[in-house]
């Protein structure tokens, strides 16, 4: 029968449960990350939460007493990309809740071009058309280390693996849009082409015939 224990909740609902403020930022990351509800991000902030007070009360201690703890929790978080500037316990103080998301399968599935959206990404997973090590993964939600990062693609018997099938052409289009996007950042350029630009004056040429 299993073990009857009752299973925790693993995350924590905001104290205020109505704030226009944190109702727009969560529907926003919800959005720009794909995520399915607000729980999903809910456990995000729960688990970052638990680092940070790792954090504080490992800042309690004296630098003796905290030496091994310490390398262990700011090792950790180096290992799986979340700690990306100063590697100590500051840095941990200064996550933020975009610095767990972008370490999401789903979110690096996007990220590496394999899938043309955040949410498509989340299909992909859920689908059973992405492999870890030639192992089929179907978290969306399960945090990659940076070598599990490049050891990532698709299942041997998926059609994705055909450069020609539609999901990888968008899924290509999709990087080399996001690419031009970044460039255009970088350099200050307002107007990015792309491909709608193209449906629009075509459509607007079809009614000035008309």
């Amino acid at each position: 029968m299993g073990d009857p224990r009752r299973q925790k909740k693993k995350y924590v609902t905001p104290k205020r449960p109505y704030d226009t403020e944190r109702f727009d930022s969560e529907l926003q990351l919800i959005g720009s990350y794909g995520l399915r509800n607000k729980r999903e991000l809910w456990r995000h902030r729960t688990e970052l939460s638990r680092y940070r007070r790792q954090a504080r009360n490992l800042l309690a201690l004296t630098a003796a007493e905290r030496a091994t703890f310490e390398r262990e929790l700011v090792e950790k978080l180096v290992r799986l990309g979340i700690l990306t500037g100063e590697p100590t316990l500051d840095g941990v103080l200064d996550l933020t809740l975009e610095n767990l998301l972008e370490r999401r399968l789903q979110t690096i599935v996007f990220r590496k071009g394999m899938a043309s959206s955040a949410y498509h990404a989340r299909q992909l997973v859920t689908h059973g058309h992405i492999a870890l090590d030639g192992a089929k993964v179907s978290t969306p939600s399960r945090l990659i280390t940076l070598d599990e990062e490049a050891r990532m693609s698709y299942v041997a018997k998926s059609p994705l693996n055909d450069d020609t099938h539609p999901a990888r052409i968008a899924a290509s289009a999709a990087a080399q849009r996001i690419a031009a996007e970044a460039v255009a950042a970088v350099e200050g350029v307002d107007d990015v082409p792309s491909s709608d630009a193209g449906e629009q004056t075509d459509a607007t040429k079809r009614s000035n015939r008309r």
